[in-house]
């Protein structure tokens, strides 16, 4: 058997297909060998399921309709006896549904009819990429999402078993609870960990700016389009392409973004024709995309299309168990990067990080303990190292929350005001634009209490 390349052992690597169709078995049997693979083809549910018991696989390509069964039983019956192989389904033209309904039963992957061999080449290779169980860099999950609660342990299964997909994935969370780290993660544990990841932060892009960046644009699309430039998703080619805040996208952007992720397809602004774009859709947002859905503020049939594999990133007041263990992992890694000695934790600290709801999450500690060392005189963090407020939600003091006795009333607002804008910036990435529509105030606005409080764009 001839082939183009010899990739990770192929002469031994077999793919089970499995459809009723001969031509589409031969075409199958064909591609497979010329790629160096050797193909075992099947045309029911009951003969796949009988060569599973007797060979291993690295790969299962299985079409919907079967005489005795569907596609989807093959992939909820892999995935409770061969959770190691990753099977793909192949659906009729235009049906959507049953591809979602395959990635959320556990299928690796689709492929619509009629099947495009550069999509199944690409296909067979990300499932052969797939790290095998001792090539698994589970160390970096457990070190990565710190936590010995229920709520962090679930997290990080979850977060290996979808590295194994490349079914589009929603992250949901609070601020700060790490999505953006749980994404790339996710990316670095599958099978595009060689190629790119690009973290784009949605309403961090003006609107009359998005298409180009996300699709790239043509010499002379417009003023000042002096020379051709790759938007997002081909920067991401064979990567991932992280949507952070994704519920920012404007209704316009939303229709696009959706035929970009269905067709896998992209046009350059300017261009007459598109090009073939394989990535896998990450995204993210601390706000409810369902309630958004329900106030016709996203488009449902987007959310349905993102929404394929939801992880929850838990708050921290889920995972107060962990406060400690955070905190000491932190506080080891700040003092390391300053080339300062681990300080120590007076008996009031401990307690008092147990006990505050940390509405940042995670973030919120990380600044915390950040500003304590910064300013810490001796090698213990006292009480009033960590200068702990109220918890401030939406821009606001919550009712009967009192300033500390040592502040004035106009200096506890003033501090308050000041950690608002400063959280909002980190999350825009000092973009204050974005951080003022964040926080629902112009942006001349923003800078004059930016000036007023004495902040500056990197502070």
């Amino acid at each position: 058997m001839k082939s183009d390349g010899k990739h990770r052992g192929e002469a031994d690597i077999r793919v089970l297909v499995v459809d009723d169709e001969p031509d589409i078995r031969e075409l199958l049997d064909l591609t497979l060998a010329r790629m160096g693979l050797t193909a075992d083809c099947v045309g029911s549910v009951g003969d796949a399921r009988r060569l599973l018991t007797e060979k291993r696989y690295r790969l299962c390509l299985t079409d919907m309709r079967l005489p005795d069964g569907e596609g989807l039983d093959l992939v909820r019956y892999i995935g409770e006896h061969c959770q190691e192989l990753p099977v793909a389904v192949i659906t009729a033209y235009g049906s959507m549904e049953n591809a979602v309904s395959a990635l959320k039963a556990g299928a690796f992957d689709y492929l619509a009819k009629p099947v495009s061999l550069d999509q199944l080449r690409l296909l067979v290779r990300s499932a052969i990429d797939l790290p095998l169980h001792n090539e698994r860099d589970t160390d970096s999950v457990t070190q990565a999402l710190l936590g010995d609660s229920p709520a962090m342990c679930q997290t990080r299964a979850l977060v290996e078993r979808v590295a194994r997909s490349q079914a589009p994935v929603y992250i949901s969370g609070e601020s700060g609870t790490g999505k953006e780290l749980a994404a790339s993660l996710i990316h670095r544990l599958g099978a595009r960990r060689g190629a790119p990841f690009i973290a784009v932060n949605c309403g961090a892009i003006p609107e009359n700016l998005m298409e180009s960046e996300f699709f790239g644009y043509r010499k002379g699309a417009f003023t000042g389009a002096e020379s051709e430039r790759d938007g997002f998703f081909q920067a991401a080619g064979g990567g991932t392409l992280f949507l952070d805040e994704v519920a920012d996208l404007p209704l316009a952007m939303q229709v696009k973004l959706l035929r970009a992720i269905q067709e896998k397809r992209v046009r350059k602004v300017g261009a007459t024709g598109e090009d073939a774009v394989d990535v896998r859709i990450i995204c993210a947002t601390h706000q409810n995309l369902k309630a958004l859905v329900e106030q016709e503020r996203f488009r449902q049939d987007l959310f349905y299309r993102l929404n394929v594999i939801e992880v929850r990133m838990p708050s921290l007041r889920e995972c107060r168990q962990d406060v400690q263990l955070l905190t000491k992992s932190i506080l080891e890694r700040l003092a390391n990067a300053a080339g300062l000695p681990v300080p120590c934790l007076s008996p009031a600290v401990v307690a008092a990080l147990d006990e505050y709801p940390f509405p940042g999450n995670v973030r919120e500690l990380e600044n915390v303990l950040e500003r304590a060392l910064a300013l810490l005189a001796g090698n213990t963090i006292e009480l009033a190292d960590l200068q702990l407020t109220a918890p401030v939600q939406d821009g606001t003091e919550p009712a009967g929350a009192l300033p500390p006795d040592h502040l004035g009333l106009q200096e506890h607002l003033d501090r308050v005001e000041r950690q608002t804008i400063l959280d909002a910036l980190h999350k825009t990435r000092f973009n204050r634009t974005a951080a003022a529509k964040l926080l629902g105030v112009t942006f001349r606005s923003l800078r004059y209490r930016m000036q007023r409080l004495g902040l500056n764009e990197r502070e």
